[in-house]
């Protein structure tokens, strides 16, 4: 596949150059829903497929194209050193809306394995902040999301 093709393309680019794959914003995206489900230390195969879905539903892709993504992001949320390469990007290319929606994604699967984090809860509001979106609109969509995850516990620091 092409998409594959260009990300093996840009994996082989010295590590300066590299960092091009990290302004496509399906790749930032990838790369924070990545980083939220990782902020608690624990990859549960839960919210893995929940992060695969996300993506597939957001991008309306599967397969191969899939895996490339998935494998992207965690690739670049491993080489990055803050979250700011990632949030700007998604702030140039996102209006406000779709901003807020994105939010809502990263509290899908937060609540994937029924559990909010106090560091799964803290990357949502760094992650928010930095893309500017409200409190009120963070808050309601973490509010959306856990009504929807069965037996949701964790207390928001935000409450």
């Amino acid at each position: 596949m092409m998409f594959e093709r260009v990300l093996s393309f840009l994996r082989d680019l010295p590590a300066g150059a590299a960092r091009a794959n990290a302004d496509d914003p399906r790749v930032a995206a990838s790369a924070l829903l990545y980083h939220v489900m990782s902020a608690d230390g624990v990859r549960q195969d839960v919210e893995w497929e929940r992060f695969k879905a996300v993506l597939a539903q957001t991008y309306s892709i599967s397969g191969e194209e899939l895996d490339a993504l998935a494998a992207a992001g965690e690739r670049a949320d491993n080489e990055a050193i803050d979250l700011y390469a990632f949030t700007s990007v998604l702030k140039r290319h996102l209006d406000a809306e779709a901003r807020k929606a994105f939010v809502g994604l990263m509290w899908e699967i937060v609540y994937a394995d029924g559990e909010l984090h106090e560091l799964e809860d803290n990357t949502v509001w760094r992650v928010a902040e930095l893309i500017g979106v409200e409190r009120r609109d963070r808050v309601e969509a973490r509010q959306k999301a856990a009504a929807q995850a069965p037996g949701a516990r964790g207390t928001p620091s935000d409450e």
